[in-house]
């Protein structure tokens, strides 16, 4: 493995709902030089897109400075936004292409600023097709649904 590569941090992240809205969850998987951290965790009342930004927000708030990153998620949704409408939101005064309000703006928002902090590569992969680390988010973000329901 070259240097370069072995500098990058990954970060797998899914995030999931019982109904849309309904309680949700994220998980998220974090790899760096061969160390691999685990971290979920729950809402109430929210929506399948807020979890998988959320799942990708609480990742990157674990690294403790700038690093290089690939994101690796099956949100269609935040690679988009982080890579293609961003900008035009942010122009548009955060309206969209209906001249709407964004949806999800304060989530946005902490992305942006994270995504400014750090080198990050948005990767989009297909959900519940097989990958391992994806399927191990997936699972973790439906557990903590799961002890969401329990807590209520």
């Amino acid at each position: 493995m070259s240097n370069e590569a072995h500098d990058i941090v990954e970060i797998f992240t899914d995030g999931a709902c019982s109904g849309n809205p309904g309680p949700g969850g994220y998980g998220a998987i974090l790899k760096y030089r061969g160390q691999v951290k685990e971290i979920s965790g729950c809402e109430h009342e929210t929506t399948n897109n807020r979890m998988e930004m959320t799942a990708i927000i609480e990742a990157l708030r674990q690294l403790k400075r700038p690093c290089k990153i690939k994101v690796i998620t099956d949100s269609n949704y935040v690679v988009k936004g982080m890579t293609e409408w961003l900008p035009g939101w942010v122009r548009q005064k955060w309206l969209n292409s209906q001249k709407k309000p964004v949806l999800n703006r304060d989530l946005w928002e902490k992305l942006m600023k994270l995504n400014q902090t750090h080198q990050i590569r948005w990767i989009w992969i297909k959900g519940h097709n097989g990958h391992p680390e994806n399927e191990r988010c997936d699972e973790l973000a439906r557990d903590a649904i799961e002890k969401c329901r329990l807590s209520s």
